[in-house]
């Protein structure tokens, strides 16, 4: 934690001792938020498989993405009128925590139907706390904004924490993960009851359906650098989509053990580069660095591609950069975006870039994936890990498409100003 006060101190004056709380309580959010979502997201269609219910691992993760895109908007236009973002958390957090801890009984019980009925409502009330926590974290940073990527740091430190306890306690396989995840929902939803109160940002004012859905923020899309951003967003996250929903099942065909463990690699990753955002925005500006995210997933796939044909290392160094595709995307989008919008609009911006992220984008890749998945994996299993390769050719080529669409189309001259305002 020394490290984010010396920051602060350098960039905005001398951190009083309350500040210096807030960034400890905020990066405690943060970290079991992801506990939260790392426990048994990362692995579930290895748990479904496990458990009979390979059939539906598409449909899980395409649920996951319905929910995201149901969701966060909507939450968000409530929380900006008439609940403290607080009282909201913990309500979302709550509710979440009943449903997926519900899910193993229906899961063993071969209760598929209800099984994808309890994880679509858990991710329904999940998904807003996704862009919430960005929200709340910004709203008490205040003056000390330009700390936020150490704070969203213990964010991938919360997924490495879970993957690791998951792997190491053998439940990779394990309907056990979903009690995990329900027990640090609760105990989020109580600890966001301890943050300080901030009152809804737009409390008062009227609400109609197009707030409902977030149209108001559709007013971002008029500035040519957001409407970019979205749809690079967009087509990024089918990628991460492909890669959710089938990374666990492929890693286990290659005969790499404790998948979970692998995958925490992930966000070791994630955890080792975040801390660079600030370098690295200063010194080659948002536009380069946001390239450096979206290009990396295509050399992603390409090493899971060489991992089906005898490198199956490849794989584990295709999870190691995580840390490059999403903290050079995500955590650089939502800090871009929070100095694009009014107050007024902020939860409802940052649920845009969730929803494209969780909703959109993870729903067409999710059913993409698993088209190919059954045309290619489970229609020809002669073919082994071989027969993996046409799933990852796609999202590859998606990285190369999307790589061309920013470098071309968003506005020059941009990045460095932006750059300058949010890093340190």
């Amino acid at each position: 934690m020394d490290i984010i006060v010396k920051a602060a101190e350098l960039s905005e004056g001398p951190m009083t001792g309350g500040e210096r709380l807030m960034a400890v309580r905020l990066s405690a959010m943060m970290l079991v938020e992801f506990i939260v979502f790392g426990s048994w997201f990362a692995t579930l269609g290895l748990v479904l498989a496990t458990h009979g219910g390979e059939s539906i691992i598409g449909k899980a993760y395409l649920l996951s993405a319905v929910a995201a895109i149901v969701s966060p908007l909507f939450m968000g236009a409530i929380g900006d009128r008439y609940l403290a973002p607080r009282n909201l958390m913990a309500l979302l957090h709550a509710v979440g925590a009943v449903a997926i801890g519900a899910v193993p009984a229906a899961l063993q019980a071969g209760e598929f139907g209800l099984t994808l009925g309890l994880i679509f409502l858990h991710m329904t009330f999940f998904q807003p706390t996704l862009g919430l926590v960005n929200s709340i974290a910004l709203t008490q940073l205040d003056r000390h904004q330009r700390l936020f990527p150490y704070v969203r740091v213990f964010g991938p430190l919360g997924w490495v924490v879970a993957g690791l306890c998951v792997g190491g306690l053998g439940l990779s396989a394990s309907t056990g993960v979903f009690y995990i995840a329900a027990g640090s929902a609760a105990l989020l939803a109580v600890y966001s009851l301890t943050l300080p109160y901030s009152p809804p940002p737009s409390a008062g004012a009227h609400i109609s359906l197009g707030d409902l859905v977030g149209v108001r923020a559709l007013v971002l899309f008029r500035d040519r650098r957001f409407a970019v951003l979205m749809a690079c967003t967009l087509l990024t996250s089918i990628s991460l989509g492909f890669y959710n929903t089938f990374a666990s099942p492929y890693i286990a065909a290659l005969g790499i053990s404790n998948v979970a463990g692998v995958l925490a690699l992930g966000q070791i990753s994630e955890v080792a580069f975040i801390v660079t955002i600030p370098w690295v925005l200063v010194r080659i500006g948002m536009k380069r660095a946001l390239l450096l995210g979206m290009g990396m997933w295509g050399v992603r796939f390409a090493l899971f591609i060489l991992a089906a044909q005898g490198m199956p290392a490849m794989a584990v160094v295709g999870v190691a950069l995580h840390g490059i595709c999403n903290d050079y995307f995500i955590v650089i989008a939502a800090m871009f975006i929070a100095r694009l919008a009014t107050p007024e609009l902020a939860a409802q911006a940052q649920g845009w870039l969730i929803l494209m992220i969780s909703g959109f984008g993870a729903a067409i890749g999710s059913a993409l994936s698993g088209s190919i998945y059954g045309a290619f994996v489970a229609g020809d299993p002669a073919h082994g890990v071989a027969g993996w390769t046409p799933l990852w050719l796609l999202p590859m080529g998606l990285a190369l498409l999307t790589s061309v669409i920013w470098t071309l189309l968003f506005p020059p001259g941009e990045e460095q100003s932006t750059a300058t305002r949010t890093a340190l």
